[in-house]
């Protein structure tokens, strides 16, 4: 049986067979989030939907919840195809706004905590973000400066860290000074509303939106070649597509599974595996910061896991933390891993921990929901990301053309399609023809990613999107950092290069080359790189500004005078 109807027989069929798993994709049903919250809520309204910082919400609470926050939102004139902005790290509010605009039939787009105000005001024009959910400890810097930027922005709602934890809990926290109380500023020309009395106020009514399998649910943000981060239309259709296909390799027992990841929801990996828990009546453990290991383990230990997601990097954090040894992985079905490259070592190490066999690496990207591939439990192959899951259908083409399937074994780009493809980029026509083309007679993701595929259907990826860095699990897009750069005076050409950091494998350390102008060139080069440096962190996340910034008196070009970055590399 072939993947999508019309292809030919695919090598990844032999190891479907072996498996027992049927090749096409698996029937969704027309049902929003809401829907599946609300059967939950009838069907197991006592089981934990999410657990946060020692508070338990019950899936029948998150559904009331979110029916107090629709009515709160819809008073603030939100409706069906509006936007629904969250500027929030992994909180119980981010949850509760999914299944809120769910209930609305309203878009959401993932705000990351780490952009500028420029960087906000880009995706809230862009997106149209009518309402945006933020925290307190990151409004005033982040989204008060955007006042008279943003005309589309009708209100803010802001909520802080602590809002569902007791009373008590938050005095003690602001008492003993573990958390700073936040002054809310005024926003011009926005409402700023306060989030918890918002939801006291509001009516327990329900509140329910039809929703069509084609209709944009999530317009989440990614970067790319044109330098501006594009917003990738997700569908009901596409999103819950996705969840499915990964299902028939993973299934899940309603009501009865538990997930830790410390993914971020604003990040498409993190937004995925909230949904597939949500969807499955799982119990989520909800990590405010990555970075807190000891409190991840003590989550962890408290209710271990069946699944565990996290990219290589925090993997490698817990593994060097003594807690992460004392968890119980007894019930530990599976461990996911994406967004970066994980050395095999440390793959092995880690199931010398969480027990044999159960790391998975998958692959994916925001464009495609976002998983294209997935190794088996049980059938993984260490160095690889799988095979393509059920309905999905991928090829590797010539990385320069993109029209010749290459053999296997021969690297070239990853082209992917099924249910689970984006609709396109939001407004961005020529992007979306760029990257949804036409290939053999249908239409096809390019990925930019660089493959192979072995006999059997599991690929290993050679090089990542061309010019792209990771650091720390998110994507740096050098032509957006250079971009930027061009609006400083001293700087007449600039090229980002990543260099492999040790410390942290499959990981990059963003390198700056600079051709100053003629008039700059007599400067002292540490005044330079002082000045370039303030100017990238006021303008851009902290992890695309550069650790290193080296002058040049010319960067080397291309023949046809585009700039040589594989010499820079070298």
């Amino acid at each position: 049986m072939n993947a999508i109807a019309g292809t030919p027989p695919t090598p990844w069929m032999k190891v479907y067979a072996e498996l027992g798993i049927r090749a096409d994709a698996p029937a969704v049903p027309e049902h929003s989030l809401a829907d599946y919250i609300e059967s939950h809520a009838r069907a197991h309204g006592s089981c934990t939907a999410i657990e946060y910082l020692g508070v338990s919400i019950s899936y029948a609470a998150l559904d009331r919840l979110a029916n107090q926050l629709a009515n709160g939102l819809a008073g603030l004139g939100v409706g069906k195809g509006d936007v629904i902005g969250v500027h929030l790290p992994n909180t119980p509010q981010y949850l509760i706004t999914l299944v809120a605009a769910a209930k609305l039939g309203a878009a959401l787009s993932g705000v990351s905590p780490l952009l500028t105000p420029a960087e906000v005001i880009h995706q809230v024009n862009d997106a149209g973000i009518k309402v945006l959910v933020s925290l307190d400890q990151l409004y005033n810097a982040a989204i008060v400066p955007t006042a008279g930027q943003v005309p589309g922005l009708r209100a803010v709602l802001v909520t802080g860290p602590l809002d569902f934890l007791p009373g008590w809990k938050r005095w003690l926290a602001y008492t003993l000074k573990k958390l700073p109380r936040v002054d809310v500023q005024p926003m011009s020309g926005v409402q700023t509303v306060d989030f918890r009395q918002l939801l006291e106020q509001a009516p327990v009514t329900r509140v329910y939106t039809p929703l069509g399998y084609d209709d944009t649910i999530y317009i989440q943000y990614t970067g790319g070649t044109t330098g501006k981060p594009k917003g990738a239309e997700l569908t009901l259709r596409s999103m819950f597509s996705n969840a499915r296909q990964g299902e028939v390799f993973a299934p899940y027992t309603h009501g009865t599974d538990t997930l830790a990841s410390a993914f971020p929801y604003f990040h498409m990996a993190g937004l995925s595996l909230a949904l597939l828990a949500l969807q499955t009546a799982s119990r989520l453990l909800v990590i405010p910061d990555p970075r807190n290991v000891e409190l991840f383990c003590k989550q962890m230990q408290k209710f271990p896991p069946s699944v565990l997601a996290n990219v290589p990097t925090l993997y490698q954090m817990l593994m060097e933390s003594p807690e992460f040894r004392r968890i119980d992985f007894s019930r530990l079905r599976m461990a996911l891993s994406g967004a970066a490259p994980f050395p095999s070592e440390l793959i092995h190490q880690l199931e010398g921990i969480i027990g044999q066999g159960k790391l998975c690496e998958v692959y994916g990207m925001t464009e495609a929901s976002p998983m294209l591939t997935m190794n088996p439990p049980g059938r993984a192959k260490v160095g690889t990301v799988g095979i393509p899951i059920p309905g999905t259908d991928i090829r590797i083409v010539d990385a320069e053309t993109g029209d010749r399937e290459m053999p296997p074994g021969e690297p070239g780009e990853i082209i992917a399609r099924g249910p689970q493809i984006m609709k396109g980029y939001l407004n961005l026509p020529e992007a979306s023809a760029k990257t949804l083309r036409e290939f053999d007679g249908h239409v096809w993701l390019y990925t930019g990613d660089v493959a192979k595929m072995d006999d059997e259907g599991y690929l290993t990826i050679c090089d990542r999107s061309k010019d792209m860095l990771i650091v720390g699990g998110y994507k740096v897009f050098s032509v957006e950092v250079e971009g930027k750069l061009a609006e400083l005076d001293c700087i007449e050409l600039s090229a980002v290069i990543g260099q492999p950091d040790e410390k942290r494998p499959g990981n990059d350390i963003v390198n700056l080359f600079v051709q100053l102008k003629p008039d700059a060139r007599q400067r002292d080069q540490e005044q330079l790189r002082a000045e370039i440096l303030a100017f990238c962190r006021d303008n851009m996340a902290a992890y695309k500004v550069p650790k290193h910034i080296h002058f040049l008196e010319a960067l080397p070009l291309t023949p046809v005078g585009k700039l040589d970055k594989k010499a820079l590399r070298r």
